[in-house]
């Protein structure tokens, strides 16, 4: 079963049988069925628009190529990859299997269901990488006619981290400064005031002779 997001696929098959079968197969690998019996007979497709479609043009006599034209001149077809079942995918003179806007892949009967749904899940995965990398073009080139923001520039970073480091560092040495300072005056009186202290009270003794 398939992961990741649900593809829908339209499924044109005038058996009633065979389509029931083959949606059913579809489903079950997690895919979403549109099922319609011809392109003339198609439901509103404008609210879940497929991305692959998957028209069998066999029908009780013979290939009926005209159904290729109907799907490919249809205004929500033709831009979408058909896959084609057919027990001959010889195309007769004057028929357009391949238009500028449709990629068309043949599948001829007889074919088990395994190799049909291998071809839809190739065709619709080789369709999402195209919308993908066609995308990526879009926003690629509209980001050239897009200035980009402007920063600061990181060269002023380290400057204005040495101008910090300095302003630090001279704070720091002018405190250490001031505090040497002030202690060595507090030493100074200290020993002023002791000094003094005892030259003053110190007795003086007289020798008479």
């Amino acid at each position: 079963m398939l992961h990741g997001p649900r593809h829908t696929v339209l499924l044109i098959e005038a058996d009633k049988s065979l389509r029931r079968l083959i949606a059913l197969g579809l489903q079950y690998r997690g895919m979403h069925v549109i099922e319609a019996s011809s392109p003339a007979s198609l439901p509103a497709l404008e609210a879940q628009m497929p991305g692959l479609v998957v028209l069998d043009i066999d029908g009780d006599a013979r290939s009926d190529h005209s159904l290729l034209a109907l799907a490919q001149a249809h205004p929500y077809l033709s831009s979408l990859p058909i896959v084609v079942l057919a027990w001959n995918s010889l195309v007769p003179a004057g028929v357009n299997d391949d238009s500028p806007q449709t990629q068309v892949t043949w599948l001829t009967k007889p074919f088990d269901a395994r190799t049909l749904y291998a071809t839809i899940e190739q065709v619709l995965d080789a369709n999402q990488a195209i919308s993908s990398t066609s995308k990526e073009e879009v926003l690629l080139v509209g980001a050239r006619f897009i200035a980009p923001p402007t920063t600061p520039s990181p060269s002023i970073w380290p400057f204005l981290t040495a101008v910090g480091l300095l302003l630090l560092f001279t704070g720091l040495m002018t405190q250490i400064t001031i505090s040497a300072l002030g202690l060595l005056v507090v030493i100074v009186a200290l020993l002023w005031w002791t000094l003094g202290t005892k030259t003053k009270h110190e007795p003086v003794s007289l020798e008479i002779s």
